[in-house]
């Protein structure tokens, strides 16, 4: 017998339910179920990143040097500002620094998009 997907689910999100609330020491059971969520979906994301880099690899050479280190420079950016996200947002001047190096990051890429566009 073959059960839904839904159900399934439904009862993969029951179980870990039971065991943060019934089962001693929970919370760092809860806490490494996120950990290990967190793992997985960043590997997917790193997998689905090296994927689209293999296939646009043609693409992105023939973007020129300067036009690249611009790509790369802002992914760059944008990954560290996001990752500190949380220390930045605790100040006044952090969260202006944070919106400066995202429109900065997202400024980078969009020049990057209009020289590709423009061949």
């Amino acid at each position: 017998m073959r059960i839904p997907a839904g159900a399934r689910n439904v009862l993969i999100i029951a179980v870990l339910a039971v065991a943060v609330a019934f089962v001693p020491g929970g919370g760092p059971t809860s806490q490494t179920i996120v950990q290990i969520l967190s793992f997985g979906f960043l590997t997917a994301i790193s997998i689905w990143g090296f994927r689209l880099y293999r296939e646009h690899r043609v693409d992105l050479y023939a973007l020129g040097d300067r036009n690249r280190a611009i790509l790369y420079g802002s992914g760059g950016i944008a990954l560290l500002t996001v990752s500190g996200t949380p220390r930045l947002w605790n100040t006044g001047p952090g969260a202006i620094a944070w919106f400066a190096l995202i429109g900065v990051a997202s400024f980078g890429v969009f020049t990057v998009f209009r020289a590709w566009r423009s061949y």
